[in-house]
């Protein structure tokens, strides 16, 4: 599948980034004046507008070239969204897209940083390393960065998996986040992200992310993620300005139309 190139920095955008999402409600008029109203989410539209300036020869040249094998509106893509946490339900570890290791147990309802209970508690009672994870249908050569706010009955340390990439991180008594950045395996087309708890390990976790970029941006919660597949080019050229030596500067229009 053909994806949308990253930037040399390892973003995948500049800002400002426009995001607009259209939602579609069925309606079924009744004879006696009532009416039935049904979400349909086969009809949700999301649009991005991104704006870029002062890019190298280097990156503009990718984009064209992605242009010309998108054959601009014809083919579909993998576009992650730079705006959205890539995991599903980060909030929600007990959902299927989440795999957990045996001997890893879950506890909902902990005290989180931002002063809710929507923290979770992961406790390993096994003799080995257990995992929580994901694996994300994206493009195995990006850089990405994983992050998660956790803490620990005492000092304690975790590691963060972002595809065959491993980082060790040591987790306080009090809330704090830890960050993990790494570029993946460009051979593969899906990466897997996770934090590993040693054994008789007990750590509480809130606000996991993974983004398409070197370092960690505000946490939002997800239920979808943000990668979309079969998202398409809105125009069929792409209008290039040269603002300068190795400088340019465009705008790409990138469309989602979750029926087609």
């Amino acid at each position: 599948m053909l994806v949308y190139p990253q930037l040399g920095t390892g973003a995948l955008s500049q800002f400002p980034i426009r995001k607009q999402r259209r939602a579609r409600t069925v309606v079924n008029a009744a004879l006696d004046g009532s009416s039935i109203k049904l979400a349909d989410a086969a009809g949700e539209t999301t649009e991005w507008a991104l704006s870029y300036a002062g890019l190298s020869d280097a990156e503009i040249g990718a984009l064209e070239q992605f242009f010309a094998s998108a054959e601009g509106t014809l083919n579909g893509f993998t576009f992650l969204d730079p705006a959205a946490n890539l995991l599903g339900w980060s909030g929600a570890p007990g959902e299927a897209v989440w795999k957990r290791d045996p001997q890893l147990s879950l506890t909902g309802g902990i005290q989180d940083p931002a002063g809710g209970s929507a923290a979770w508690r992961l406790t390993n009672a096994g003799a080995a390393p257990q995992a929580i994870s994901q694996t994300l249908a994206a493009p195995g050569g990006y850089v990405y960065c994983l992050s998660a706010y956790v803490r620990a009955p005492a000092a304690s340390t975790a590691t963060m998996l972002l595809g065959s990439s491993r980082g060790s991180r040591a987790i306080q008594t009090q809330w704090s986040r830890i960050v993990f950045s790494a570029a993946g395996d460009a051979a593969t087309a899906e990466v897997l992200f996770g934090l590993e708890i040693p054994a008789g390990g007990e750590v509480d976790v809130f606000g996991i992310q993974a983004e398409p970029q070197a370092g960690a941006s505000a946490y939002k919660v997800s239920t979808s993620g943000g990668v979309y597949e079969g998202a398409r080019l809105r125009d069929d050229e792409l209008a290039v300005t040269a603002t300068g030596v190795n400088r340019h500067s465009c705008t790409v229009n990138i469309t989602h139309v979750n029926h087609l």
